[in-house]
């Protein structure tokens, strides 16, 4: 059994003082396979003095420094990237083949910053002014469970790359993951001071993060009502926010689309991660005339949805992260049927043969209309709402009929076509025929989805603050 009782502060491994400890969970079986020990005020607030007091110092590194120490975050990622992958599919329950990708891309997102920093100008002339992008400060990093070493690396790159210092609160439910990374960020050897990491919960720690005077900037990645809470608490002394929330991402089916390819791709962005995903495809619009044909090809393609044991390479779709979040997606399949949505696939209740773990059954419901619940709210599983629509202006107001604005997806066979209809959707990133991630793009939402930007030139923009010099 893993014990987690170490915070990794000022270049060094210390004890947590705090005593507060939870139980590690295997969502595969349901057993403990660890514990970690939370970590309490005084933790986290000896964290921020480190990061503070090494600000000064990294600040003023040449890019050419920075781009070292990137390289040296990759390389100690990829030294360690067999022990991050069965960290993320033992602690996470991410399958084999998620686990791969999701911690290679942790580690490419350090490469990614180093070559932007080649060409990046920190000074810029305008006007009779020079303008020179200097480091925000103190950053405080704060993520979900499950995009664990890719959502810290996309944020520590950036503040690396601008000659930020950074706090990192993980969520306390990926403390072995999280441990993992430490252990490759102190190994990567940078100045004592400059990255820092506590385990602990996000009302403890969240809390003197947001609040504390000291930390200038904070980037989040989690749910729109957390956000919203950090939000409140930072605007007292002013920080920099990047938030990345939650979404409803629409998937729009046009008439003219491939079924037989858009379909089965529909039901993958749908089922990202497992379902859990906040750019989960998870409203899918299609024409009223086209139904009966989507709905064979869906049940074909649901059928191949492998669920089961995340470390056999034909599993598509993993156990759920904990027992809280099993419970809250029978909460809304439930929710669904008592709406009056017609249930396609799945169900309540776990997969045959699979009732140890916290395991749901991939569903798909039909007959829905953009009212319901489980058309309004993240759910953050397998669960796809099938809406159909008679006109393609129809299409677009359903698509943005939404609090959210992250992500959206469109399917045509005329590029032309789709690129209207996409410029049309109140979403801050949309794919057209694809589910490609791209790592240069910004990434980031409309409406609720969020604040700011992450990832490439962006992202870098994010954690610099544009200094005036006239003369």
């Amino acid at each position: 059994m893993k014990i987690i009782n170490q915070h990794y502060v000022n270049g060094r491994f210390i004890p947590s003082t705090g005593t507060e400890e939870m139980d590690i969970i295997n969502p595969s079986d349901g057993n403990q396979i660890g514990k970690v020990v939370l970590g309490n005020e005084l933790d986290i607030t000896a964290a921020i003095a480190a990061a503070s007091a090494a600000l000064p110092t990294f600040a003023q590194t040449s890019s050419t420094q920075r781009m070292d120490y990137l390289q040296r975050l990759h390389d100690a990622l990829m030294e360690r990237i067999d022990d991050l992958q069965e960290a993320t599919t033992t602690e996470y329950g991410a399958t084999v083949q998620r686990s791969r990708w999701s911690n290679q891309y942790a580690a490419e997102t350090f490469l990614y910053f180093k070559d932007i920093l080649k060409d990046f100008e920190f000074e810029r002339n305008m006007g009779q002014s020079t303008i020179s992008m200097v480091p925000v400060g103190v950053t405080a990093i704060m993520t979900a469970w499950n995009a664990n070493s890719g959502s810290i690396s996309v944020k520590l790159a950036a503040a690396i790359a601008a000659g930020c210092t950074v706090v990192i609160k993980p969520s306390e439910m990926s403390a072995i993951q999280s441990q993992v990374l430490a252990k490759c960020f102190d190994r990567a050897g940078l100045p004592p001071g400059v990255i820092n990491m506590v385990h602990g919960r996000g009302d403890v720690l969240g809390t003197v993060l947001s609040t504390h005077p000291a930390v200038v900037k904070i980037l989040f990645t989690g749910s729109t009502l957390v956000g919203k809470i950090i939000a409140r608490n930072a605007v007292d002394t002013m920080k920099r926010i990047t938030l990345e929330l939650s979404g409803k991402s629409p998937n729009i089916i046009l008439d003219d689309a491939h079924l037989e390819t858009a379909i089965p791709m529909a039901v993958n962005a749908a089922f990202m991660n497992s379902g859990q995903a906040c750019i989960a495809g998870t409203r899918l619009l299609v024409p009223e005339a086209l139904l009966p044909e989507v709905k064979r090809i869906l049940l074909e393609t649901v059928a191949k949805q492998t669920v089961g044991d995340p470390r056999d390479e034909h599993t598509v779709i993993g156990p759920m992260a904990s027992q809280k979040q099993f419970d809250r997606i029978q909460h809304y399949i439930n929710l669904g049927i008592e709406e009056g949505a017609e249930l396609l696939a799945g169900g309540p209740g776990k997969p045959a043969g699979l009732q140890d773990g916290f395991y749901v059954k991939p569903t798909i419901f039909t007959g829905v209309n953009n009212d319901m619940t489980i058309a309004q709210e993240e759910i953050f599983g397998p669960v796809l709402s099938v809406i159909t629509y008679k006109t393609e202006e129809e299409a677009i107001a359903i698509a943005n009929d939404t609090i959210y604005g992250l992500h959206a997806y469109v399917s045509s066979s005329d590029m032309e076509r789709a690129r209207k209809v996409a410029a049309q959707i109140n979403a801050g990133r949309v794919a057209i025929n694809t589910i490609y991630h791209d790592a240069l793009a910004p990434f980031g939402g409309f409406k609720q989805s969020g604040v700011g930007r992450e990832g490439g030139v962006y992202g870098l923009e994010e954690q610099l603050e544009p200094k005036v010099i006239i003369s």
